[in-house]
């Protein structure tokens, strides 16, 4: 038995709604997947950009606590250079008294040399 015509119509048209209907979700599925990859680039990128931040200050901050290091290293080699440039008189005194001095005899006192 066949079906007669105005039932093979309404089944085409009805067939024909169906596949686009079908169409229509697709396309709204389609749109939606990409709203939410948009969406995840965007928090990607904010907390890329957050962790960029966090990142330029850290360097920073060790830069400054470098810069800071250097710094102290350098007075304080300036101080023991001014102290050294002080006592060099006096180093060099020493030094010529304990060369210039005689060695001891056994049993008997340090002489200096005339």
């Amino acid at each position: 038995m066949r079906a007669p015509a105005g039932a093979r119509k309404a089944a085409a048209t009805a067939e024909a709604m169906a596949a686009e209907k079908v169409k229509q979700y697709q396309e709204a599925l389609k749109r939606a997947r990409a709203q939410v990859y948009a969406e995840q680039e965007a928090a990607r990128k904010k907390g890329a950009g957050r962790a960029s931040a966090l990142l330029k200050e850290a360097r920073n901050k060790a830069a400054a606590e470098v810069a800071a290091g250097k710094e102290r290293v350098a007075k304080d080699w300036r101080a023991a250079l001014q102290e050294l440039k002080a006592s060099v008189g006096q180093l060099a005194a020493e030094i010529a008294r304990r060369v210039l001095q005689i060695a001891p005899r056994p049993g008997g006192p340090a002489r200096e040399a005339r």
